[in-house]
């Protein structure tokens, strides 16, 4: 009896005082969620194995299978053909050059009607055809904006060219005019007119205001016209030449011309 309760641990010995137990926090909830998980895993796959396929897939196992298989003799059209003198692989038609593959089947799964694709691609078509037209008139546009802007910088540069040969033709006559004591030109704009004038030579002007109002009708090319003309006439002057001729008969002779384009 005593030997048998020595065999027997005691409650309040060291064995049970000392053991240790497993009390992270946390550990058994662990356990419970991966037990969990691996349950619904296997819950999904016999899910998976015993799911019937539904009646399109069905459907389209079936096409597969029969569009992978040539046609036999139970088929009667190509036992028809076969009367009349078809064999497997050959062309169709009397001259046999007609198709030797079938035409391919084209399966519609949309829910869209007939003519559906076909009418957003020509869509497709006609909206890439509008951008192109656009980017177009955009290119036309801005090729004619750079023509006119040169078209206006080379009348500017005509316009201040006239405007030089004017103050130079002016300034010719002036001289020319005053070695023959000619003390008014015949025209107010014939010569160039002083940067400052004094108080006395102001009321001159105003008499002449009347004959300037009348030159301002005038372009710049018309004045240079007229002023070289009658450089070439009172004067014997060419101002393209810069030179002052002897005779008439000299000017017409060695000049090129009136204008600045016969000098060229």
């Amino acid at each position: 009896m005593k030997l048998n309760m020595a065999e027997e641990e005691d409650y309040m010995s060291d064995s049970f005082i000392n053991v240790q137990e497993d009390i992270r926090p946390g550990l058994p909830m662990l356990r419970q969620i991966r037990e969990a998980r691996r349950k619904e895993e296997k819950h999904q796959e016999a899910n998976l194995k015993n799911r019937q396929k539904s009646l399109k897939e069905e459907e389209q196992e079936r096409r597969d299978i029969g569009l992978k298989n040539a046609l036999g003799c139970e088929n009667k059209g190509f036992a028809l053909l076969q009367k009349m003198g078809y064999k497997s692989g050959q062309s169709l038609g009397k001259s046999g050059d007609g198709i030797v593959e079938p035409i391919p089947l084209n399966i519609k799964t949309g829910k869209s009607g007939l003519g559906h694709e076909a009418l957003l691609k020509r869509k497709a078509e006609e909206n890439l055809e509008s951008y192109r037209r656009k980017i177009h008139m955009n290119n036309k546009a801005q090729e004619k904006a750079a023509e006119q802007f040169r078209m206006r910088l080379k009348n500017k540069q005509d316009e201040m060219k006239l405007e030089g040969d004017l103050k130079r033709s002016q300034c010719a006559c002036q001289q020319l005019d005053m070695q023959k004591n000619i003390q008014v030109p015949r025209e107010v704009w014939y010569w160039l007119r002083p940067e400052e004038e004094s108080e006395e030579e102001e009321e001159e002007e105003k008499d002449q205001d009347e004959d300037e109002y009348k030159s301002e009708d005038l372009s710049v090319l018309e004045k240079l016209q007229i002023l070289t003309s009658y450089l070439r006439e009172e004067h014997l002057y060419c101002i393209w030449c810069g030179t002052a001729y002897e005779d008439k008969e000299d000017l017409s002779s060695n000049c090129p011309g009136p204008t600045s384009a016969d000098h060229d």
